[in-house]
C-alpha cells in the first residue's frame, strides 16, 4: 500500500486575532494570540504526480488566514452570547458584560466558540470548499492545525471521499 501526504507550514501562515471563550457558565477575558496554521493533505497522486500543488495550497491558505488576521473573532453559534449589528458596529453580550466593536474589525464565524479546535475546523471547511472547486478528487484526507501559542495547538482532521 502506498500513501502520499503534503504538508504546508510557512512563516506567513499566521494571524493575530482577538477572541474570548465561554465555558462552564464562564466567559474568559478578552485577549488575543499570534496563531500559526499548518495544513496536511493526503491522497493519491494526480496526473502531474502531485497530491496537490504546493504553490496553490500556500496561496489558498495565505488568503484564508489573511481574512482573519488582525480581527476580533466572534462565534455566531454560541448559545451564551448575543451578537448583533448596530449601525457600524457589532455588539456582543454575555450576561451583564457587553462589547462594541467596529464592524470592519470583526469576523463573524459560523462556529460555537473561538477555541483553537473550532478555528481549525473552520479553516478546514473553507479549505475543503476551495479544494472541491479545483476538482481535487484524488484527496483522501485533510488536516489543519491551529497553534495559539508555542507548544499549544489543536488539530482538525477529516477523511474525504474521492480517492480510488
Amino acid at each position: 500500500m502506498r500513501a502520499y501526504k503534503v504538508v504546508v507550514e510557512k512563516d506567513y501562515l499566521v494571524f493575530a486575532a482577538g477572541h474570548f471563550i465561554t465555558y462552564d457558565n464562564q466567559c474568559e477575558a478578552l485577549h488575543g494570540h499570534n496563531y500559526r496554521v499548518r495544513v496536511e493533505l493526503e491522497g493519491d497522486l494526480d496526473e502531474n504526480t502531485y497530491v496537490f500543488d504546493f504553490v496553490e495550497l500556500k496561496r489558498i491558505m495565505r488568503r484564508l488566514v489573511d481574512e482573519i488576521d488582525h480581527k476580533m473573532l466572534l462565534p455566531l453559534e454560541n448559545r451564551h452570547l448575543t451578537v448583533s449589528e448596530e449601525g457600524k458596529g457589532i455588539r456582543v453580550a454575555y450576561r451583564d458584560r457587553e462589547y462594541l466593536f467596529p464592524r470592519e474589525d470583526v469576523v463573524l464565524l459560523p462556529i460555537p466558540n473561538t477555541t483553537a479546535e473550532m478555528l481549525a475546523t473552520h479553516l478546514a471547511g473553507r479549505l475543503k470548499k476551495e479544494l472541491a472547486a479545483r476538482g481535487a478528487e484524488n484527496l483522501t484526507a485533510l488536516a489543519v492545525e491551529v497553534e495559539e501559542s508555542f507548544g499549544q495547538s489543536a488539530w482538525y482532521r477529516e477523511e474525504l471521499r474521492g480517492a480510488s
